[in-house]
């Protein structure tokens, strides 16, 4: 299945000069959503990992499937103040703007490989921050895995060194 097909382009969004690649049309027709997970899935086979470590919200939508599936714990991380427990974050910033992310400090343990999953990687602000979070907590990160990767923001260039995956290249 050609996801590519699928996605919709909404210009201008969230602010003037982006255009959002929308991938709600992926999770309204099943088939489309199993062949993404599907997909997703088949770019990890061969990597040996303990957790799925997921921002919110859309690396929710893909990385607690993705977790279930393959038994492995999840693991959120949140924009700053949504977390209960105590928390570790990072200040990063976006393509649009800056943000805060947290994760619970007793999320990883010391010597555990994660794989990140999110929907889009642009500017790679977001999985830096995630990378830099979970290695102070002592995890490895094993591979980042994608649903798209918006090339001319050059994200995968912040990430040199890991393993960096995507099902759409625009």
């Amino acid at each position: 299945m050609d996801l590519k097909t699928i996605i919709r382009d909404i210009h201008d969004f969230p602010k003037e000069g982006i255009v959002f690649k929308d991938i709600t049309p992926i999770l309204q027709d099943p088939a489309a959503l199993r062949a993404s997970m599907d997909q997703m899935q088949d770019k990890l086979e061969g990597i040996d990992f303990d957790l799925v470590v997921g921002p919110e919200s859309r690396g929710f939508i893909f990385g607690v499937p993705m977790a279930y599936n393959m038994n492995k714990g999840f693991i959120p991380v949140r924009k700053a103040g949504k977390l209960p427990f105590q928390t570790s974050k990072k200040e990063y910033d976006l393509e649009y703007g800056s943000a805060v992310i947290e994760i619970h400090v007793d999320a990883i343990k010391p010597g555990q490989k994660v794989i990140i999953v999110d929907d889009l990687l642009a500017t790679g602000g977001t999985s830096k921050a995630m990378v830099e979070l979970i290695e102070e907590m002592g995890g490895e990160v094993v591979a980042m895995l994608y649903l798209i990767e918006l090339e001319f923001l050059k994200g995968r260039d912040v990430l040199q060194g890991y393993k960096v995956e995507s099902l759409m290249k625009y």
